[in-house]
């Protein structure tokens, strides 16, 4: 196959796995009082369900990278897109909450696979002036999936049953199948390196300790003094990987990358930013269904706007980064998103619906142009020989970061709720607004982390004519 026609449908095999994943990711939540009546047990119960989607996807992504370059990137996404679609019929065919942990376990690896894979194809497929555009694709599955997720779970709950939320899935996945098969390329490492069994413990251990503690912590289900021995415990364990990592001779992440600034900042500044991001899909339903009474499916409906506005963005990115460059683009477009979030703060049951659409389109536009930005950027000076690690090392920090960013909305939220009762609307408003708020401040100080950036960093992406600083 010509090398045009992959880089034609290469993006499109990889957001239609992506949009598989980040939909299954958030379309469950709305079905887990409708699969707790029909598995017999309590919907906390069920938070094993989602504690082992989270931990599986914790301890797979820091081996995505060996794996795609011992096993080859078309065999292995293939392989990952496979055991996804299955677990999912395993899920629904599910009798009881321990076969429906074991699936999601199974779920969990093989997404797991997918995001670092499909990034780590398109990098290697795309030459660094082509790699916007290709971005731009892949991005917008990871927006738009949280998004239809809830609204879609809903009404297939609603009309169907909990079990259908699985299928979906399947016509999916075959389809995300055959295009791999026919347009992904087959790319494997330069060199075969030892697999870093030591690193995987420490990691690995560090990394599913910690995103178990968030998933159950923002729903306050174990005491303080020992989630904050459990989260010593896990940072222990990171801390032991970091003094492993500097003197292994192949680790499992090679966190020298982070000595390349566009990196460093836009991981670390990527992480920084998705904290106060990362609420946003906890808080916003609350505050449409709890706050303004409106049924989930309404509520569902005034997320539309949003992704609607993320896949607009695509058609102007390029533009907008080739004009300004990066460092003005991401210290400007990070504080207008946490203005974005802080416009939230003035819903109320007498604010019109079109202020509400209006604020979701403008969050939607701005944080398309930051994802789209801060994952082109952290390649702009990688070699093709460190594009595995560094697509693994990308994904295990967005992974964490989305788990820190919902923690943090829970309990902000919560801080704000103090004891007046949830079933309280004035008081479910009053406490989201000072969530909103909170945020979107923790936003805009984010965007401080982008100052280190030079005029001319990421040029090689964005084609910015800039003067060097």
């Amino acid at each position: 196959m010509d090398e045009l026609t992959i880089k034609r449908f290469l993006p499109w095999v990889v957001a239609t796995a992506l949009f598989m994943e980040q939909l299954d990711a958030t379309i469950v939540n709305t079905a887990v009082p409708a699969m707790a009546e029909s598995l017999q047990v309590t919907p906390l119960s069920l938070k094993a369900i989602a504690a082992s989607y989270v931990l599986s996807l914790a301890v797979g992504i820091p081996v995505s990278g060996w794996i795609a370059d011992r096993y080859g990137t078309r065999k292995v996404f293939a392989a990952a897109i496979a055991v996804f679609t299955l677990s999912s019929i395993l899920c629904g065919l599910s009798q009881n909450a321990g076969q429906m942990v074991v699936a999601r376990i199974l779920q969990g690896a093989g997404a797991a696979l997918m995001t670092p894979v499909g990034r780590l194809t398109v990098i290697r497929t795309f030459e660094k002036a082509e790699l916007l555009t290709a971005m731009n694709f892949v991005i917008i599955p990871a927006l738009i999936g949280p998004l239809l997720g809830p609204t879609v779970g809903g009404l297939i709950v609603h009309w169907l049953s909990w079990r259908e939320i699985f299928f979906v899935n399947v016509p999916i996945g075959i389809v995300a199948q055959w295009l791999v098969h026919r347009y992904m390329p087959d790319y494997r490492g330069e060199s075969e390196r030892p697999f870093d069994w030591l690193g995987l413990v420490f990691f690995g251990s560090g990394m599913a300790l910690l995103s178990w503690l968030l998933e159950i912590f923002g729903e306050h289900q174990i005491r303080p003094e020992l989630g904050v021995a459990l989260f010593a415990v896990a940072m222990a364990l990171l801390l032991a990987y970091w003094a492993h990592a500097r003197r292994a001779a192949f680790p499992l992440l090679d966190l020298a990358l982070f000595k390349k600034r566009t990196f460093r900042v836009s991981v670390g500044g990527g992480f920084l930013t998705r904290l106060g991001v990362g609420g946003l899909p906890f808080l916003t339903p609350l505050l449409f269904q709890v706050g303004l009474g409106l049924p989930a499916w309404e509520s569902g409906m005034l997320m539309m706007p949003t992704a609607a506005a993320a896949m607009g963005m695509k058609f102007i990115s390029a533009p907008i980064l080739a004009r300004f460059g990066y460092r003005t683009v991401l210290v400007s477009n990070t504080v207008m998103i946490g203005v974005a979030i802080c416009l939230y703060s003035l819903v109320t049951e007498r604010t019109p619906i079109a202020a509400v659409v209006a604020i979701g389109f403008l969050l939607g536009f701005f944080n398309s142009l930051q994802f789209t930005s801060m994952n082109s950027l952290a390649y702009a000076d990688v070699e093709p020989a460190e594009s595995s690690m560094a697509a693994t090392i990308a994904s295990s920090f967005q992974q964490i970061s989305m788990s820190f960013g919902l923690a943090i909305g829970s309990l902000v939220a919560a801080a704000f709720l103090g004891a007046a009762p949830q079933s309280n609307p004035h008081a479910v408003i009053a406490a989201l607004h000072g969530a909103y708020l909170t945020l979107g401040a923790l936003t805009v100080l984010s965007s401080l982390s982008f100052w280190r950036l030079r005029k001319s960093d990421g040029a090689s992406v964005s084609h910015a004519q800039t003067e060097l600083a």
